[in-house]
């Protein structure tokens, strides 16, 4: 099946960044500030959905070099970590700790969906921003989960406030991030991704804010969407 999810340009950048992807001090340390609210935020959300399973069997799409992934795991969850950046899949399996349910495999969601696999949780966080069409990419994962399974995404939203914070503010004035991580234009409003979930058969069940708590060098869950947010559907 033709790779429709995957800009290789995009695979190319995260690639040159697999070493320092574990460094919290390095390119990716927004993301280590923000894993613990997030990963906790879903966590909780699959407690709900799937109540009495000790550990549920999750699909991370475009996991990276598993930041994510590897904390699902510890929380005693089963993981598939899948990107199409081999190098950073290379920096995940040489950073997984022994005795996790953790795996990883380079390629696309596509991939999985024409060997007909199916799970009960997908994740894909920080992921759809980057994608070359994301009505497409959301229609996959859809496709890739089990009936009344649960799918979540990370992303940002498309407003004024996030092009001075998260574009120009990370990338340019506080060096957050490399210039050239994120293009705004690709940015996605809360009710457009809402729109596309809803056309792939899904239900939105959940959204909430993630934003940086002042002075304290972590991140909370909110209310506010205007950024950062999370979003929820069931199949």
């Amino acid at each position: 099946m033709q790779q429709t999810t995957v800009s290789a340009e995009e695979v190319a950048r995260f690639d040159a960044l697999a070493a320092q992807w574990w460094d919290p001090k390095g390119p990716m340390r927004p993301l280590h500030a923000m894993n613990p609210a997030r990963v906790g935020w879903i966590d909780a959300r699959i407690a709900a959905r799937f109540a009495g399973h000790d550990g549920v069997r999750v699909l991370d799409v475009g996991c990276g070099a598993g930041l994510a992934a590897e904390a699902l795991a510890e929380l005693g969850h089963d993981v598939l970590g899948l990107d199409a950046a081999g190098a950073a899949i290379d920096a995940a399996r040489a950073h997984a700790h022994a005795g996790l349910k953790l795996t990883y495999r380079t390629g696309a969601a596509e991939d999985l969906l024409a060997e007909g696999l199916r799970f009960p949780v997908i994740t894909a966080l920080e992921v759809i921003e980057h994608v070359p069409d994301p009505a497409s990419f959301v229609r996959i994962l859809a496709g890739l989960l089990e009936p009344g399974g649960l799918l979540i995404l990370s992303t940002l939203n498309r407003t004024t406030r996030s092009y001075l914070i998260a574009k120009l503010g990370a990338e340019y004035v506080m060096r957050l991030l490399p210039v050239g991580t994120h293009d705004w234009r690709h940015f996605i409003a809360p009710a457009e991704l809402a729109a596309m979930l809803r056309d792939a058969g899904l239900l939105v069940t959940d959204t909430a804010g993630l934003a940086p708590a002042r002075l304290l060098g972590e991140w909370r869950i909110g209310r506010d969407l205007g950024v950062n947010y999370l979003i929820a559907a069931v199949g």
